[in-house]
């Protein structure tokens, strides 16, 4: 299997970032050559490539430049046998204030990636990091609220891919043309592309905000005594994964390509680790012995009640289920954050970073 191969190389674009850093020092530790492609536009990505340094810098390339830009992405994919495309702007409020930079780089940047892998003779596999926001806000579903927060009235297993995509905000509407092409270009040009349609990923070196990365920016409050502000009412449930878990299944699924090829993936904690926002508060008081700083606001655009993957397709074409308990998780990026709160302190001081959803 091609995973199992040794000295290829593997491009990781937004290789800097959280996911990012964590697949490079993955494949790093199994040998292979990493390129590392990254704008290095991200707050802590350059403390993030400062530690991949610190691993192993004789298999490790980095090029400082951006997705926009299609000769330095083509240059880039030039050799590459995987790519894995995590480059993009991650935000929905953001998406709204500037939507032409969001467009411009999660739809012309993905369009550029899939292009330069077209004219690469090696014909490398691509692996893109999508998003379930695709299925939009979801609003015709039934579902039910309780003291544990909302649920679906009758799809226990979470939400498979064959659910009809439904684009909600400018994020949305990128990050879906983006899984679009990437799916198509398998369908038109033979191109070996897997779309991962992801829920909530949490995990070392996530330096989240508001918008993005909200499990760690919650525990980052608590930790740091920042005010945490809730968009809607706190009951909307998640199913949170581990980046362990996301790092395993895209190894997978590079390493299975004759069943994955062409195929879309839900990937998430599924329903054993779903949670609400209230439920991760409420554990971080009992666990740290505080009590938060809470602020509500309005919900935000295309924001789901619930959303919980239903990944039986992974784990019937990839063998691939999450590992790691919610709870136990939590606790070890508990750790983690405490571990790096200078980090996080100085982060929030220079961006006056708001934490929380």
């Amino acid at each position: 299997m091609l995973v199992e191969k040794r000295q290829g190389l593997v491009l990781v674009t937004g290789g800097a970032g959280f996911i990012g850093c964590n697949l490079v020092a993955h494949y790093l530790q199994r040998g292979w050559r990493v390129r590392l492609f990254d704008n290095l536009s991200r707050a802590g990505t350059e403390d993030n490539l400062r530690w991949l340094r610190s691993l192993d810098c004789s298999r490790l390339e980095t090029v400082v430049a951006d997705v926009r830009d299609f000769g330095e992405l083509r240059r880039a994919v030039g050799d590459a046998d995987v790519v894995f495309h995590l480059a993009s702007q991650v935000g929905v409020t953001s998406s709204i204030s500037d939507p032409r930079h969001d467009f411009e780089v999660n739809t012309l940047g993905t369009f550029n990636l899939l292009e330069a892998v077209r004219e690469s003779s090696r014909r490398p596999v691509v692996v893109f990091a999508s998003t379930n926001k695709v299925y939009g806000s979801m609003e015709g579903i039934e579902v039910d609220l309780d003291d544990r927060g909302y649920r679906y009235r009758s799809l226990q297993m979470g939400i498979s891919e064959e659910w009809p995509l439904d684009f909600h905000s400018p994020y949305g509407c990128s990050k879906g043309a983006a899984d679009q092409y990437v799916r198509d270009y398998a369908r038109v040009y033979g191109v070996p592309t897997v779309v991962f349609r992801q829920s909530c990923i949490y995990g070392p070196h996530q330096l989240g905000t508001e918008e993005q990365g909200w499990v760690t920016h919650f525990i980052a409050s608590a930790i740091i005594g920042s005010p945490l502000t809730i968009f809607g009412d706190g009951f909307q449930v998640r199913d949170v994964l581990h980046v362990d878990d996301l790092v395993a299944a895209y190894d997978l699924a590079v390493g299975r390509i004759d069943v994955a090829a062409g195929k879309v993936y839900n990937i998430g904690g599924g329903p054993q680790n779903a949670i609400s926002l209230r439920w991760l508060v409420s554990f971080l008081e009992r666990y740290l012995g505080l009590q938060m700083r809470l602020e509500y606001d309005v919900w935000r655009p295309g924001d789901q009640r619930v959303y919980v993957s239903d990944v039986r397709r992974a784990a019937e074409d990839l063998g691939w289920v999450p590992t790691v308990p919610v709870q136990r998780g939590i606790e070890w990026q508990v750790k983690w954050v405490e571990s790096n709160r200078e980090l996080f302190s100085r982060i929030e001081d220079r961006e006056r970073v708001s934490i929380g959803w």
